[in-house]
């Protein structure tokens, strides 16, 4: 497997841990009985905890389709190299640290994280015109 294909395989476990962690932290705070409820209605939360992992998902998974077609369009038209393993790199570690950052209410560096996983969107993106 390359290194773009293994690091779109990471990217999509943690989007998985993406969708777990916001329920975890809803039923930290609600319980198990409302988690194992209907949740017809969801109480608001009062830790902004909850909220911020909430919109951190949301934020990964604006970008995640275009992530996911720029790596799979650079294998199948055979366009990796070090543009698309560098960017795929930027891409993951940059949406792994962005989660612990939003998390804690960590601005500005927050921001710069996001900026460089968009970065390495952009690599990827950039990799399908031209050669490098």
């Amino acid at each position: 497997m390359t290194t773009e294909l293994t690091y779109l395989a990471a990217t999509l476990v943690l989007a998985l841990v993406q969708i777990f962690l916001p329920a975890f932290a809803r039923t930290r705070e609600f319980g198990l009985s409302w988690n194992a409820g209907a949740r017809d209605e969801t109480p608001e939360a009062k830790s902004p905890v909850v909220g911020r992992l909430e919109r951190a998902q949301a934020n990964l998974f604006e970008t995640l389709p275009l992530f996911i077609g720029a790596v799979l369009i650079a294998q199948m038209a055979d366009r990796t190299g070090a543009l698309t393993a560098w960017g795929a790199g930027l891409y993951f570690w940059a949406r792994v640290a962005y989660i612990p950052l939003y998390a804690l209410g960590v601005p500005y560096i927050r921001s710069l994280v996001w900026l460089v996983s968009l970065a390495g969107l952009a690599l990827c993106l950039l990799a399908l015109f031209i050669r490098v």
